[in-house]
């Protein structure tokens, strides 16, 4: 590939970027959309519609988010359409605490497959410009470096999420007891979660304090933490949460019952531990079936294998 090629393939993505562009701003492609007319009249009462209008206009990109918007418009339906699983993506993005919305991570997806993908345009240029014969390779090396970067974006949304989980799991059993000894020290439960969530700046003391804030702003409790529960997808803990529901509705008693459960968590917790710490001794047999064992028999045969091959 000689560099006239080359750049001309540089000016003609260039060309594509400003035509796209050009004809993404004609106003009968860019007509607003249904959520554009009515978002702006229903953010006193949607989150998503006031995140909606309030979102930058060359968000994510400081700069050139305008120059691409429209091919990360693009992007951003046919991720919706072909990778799906939207409602496990929201249950991540709520599991990591993080405060972004569906159509913000699949816009960043798009960005980072954009991204990808002219890192293999780049990419399948010098590989052309070594030798012709990487034509297949070069035509591949695209798409295959944009659906990498999606897949990472992904994996870094679900370890972040996991990451949180594990969190919240070790604080489980301690946020449990302290929910017991302030119920028996006669608070209520609304009370005894506004005591916890003024408590240190645990994940789980977070969580608790948005309930607070829900329920001082007129929803019920029982509401609130059903909500949380199902939201967070935490299994332990929505079993718990249900439990103190049922109590608050039917009036039952609820400090030895989150002492058993903390108990019980405390026991699982023991449990995964132990399951963990066999995993990671298979693991370590690894390197050592593999490695110090081979370097050690070498070690022990090859004196032998020296003195017999140089003295007969």
């Amino acid at each position: 590939m000689n560099p006239e090629l080359g750049l001309a393939v540089l000016f003609g993505l260039t060309l594509g970027f400003g035509l796209w562009s050009i004809v993404g701003v004609v106003p009968r492609l860019a007509r607003p959309r249904l959520i554009d007319r009515v978002a702006p009249f229903v953010t006193d009462v949607s989150d998503e519609a006031r995140n909606h209008v309030n979102r930058g206009t060359v968000d994510p990109l400081p700069v050139l988010g305008t120059l691409v918007s429209p091919v990360i418009a693009w992007l951003s339906g046919a991720l919706n359409t072909i990778v799906g699983g939207n409602d496990l993506v929201r249950v991540r993005l709520r599991q990591s605490g993080s405060a972004m919305t569906l159509e913000r991570f699949r816009t960043e997806q798009a960005v980072w497959a954009l991204v990808g993908a002219i890192i293999g345009v780049l990419g399948a240029v010098l590989m052309l410009r070594s030798s012709a014969q990487y034509l297949l390779g070069a035509i591949i090396l695209p798409p295959l470096c944009a659906a990498g970067a999606v897949a990472l974006r992904d994996f870094l949304l679900r370890r972040a999420a996991e990451a949180r989980i594990r969190r919240i799991a070790s604080e489980y059993p301690t946020v449990l007891e302290f929910l017991s000894l302030s119920l028996a020290a006669g608070e209520g439960i609304v009370d005894a979660l506004i005591r916890l969530s003024k408590m240190g700046h645990s994940e789980l003391s977070r969580e608790f304090a948005g309930v607070v804030v829900r329920v001082r702003s007129g929803t019920s409790i029982a509401t609130a933490l059903r909500t949380l529960g199902r939201d967070l997808g935490y299994t332990p803990l929505t079993r718990t949460l249900d439990h103190i529901v049922t109590a608050m509705e039917r009036g039952a008693p609820l400090v030895e019952a989150l002492r058993a459960q903390a108990q019980d968590a405390r026991d699982l917790s023991k449990r995964e531990l132990l399951e963990e710490s066999g995993k990671s001794e298979v693991r370590m047999m690894v390197p050592l079936v593999m490695l110090i064992l081979p370097i050690t028999v070498l070690f022990a045969v090859y004196p032998s294998f020296f003195v017999l091959t140089n003295t007969f």
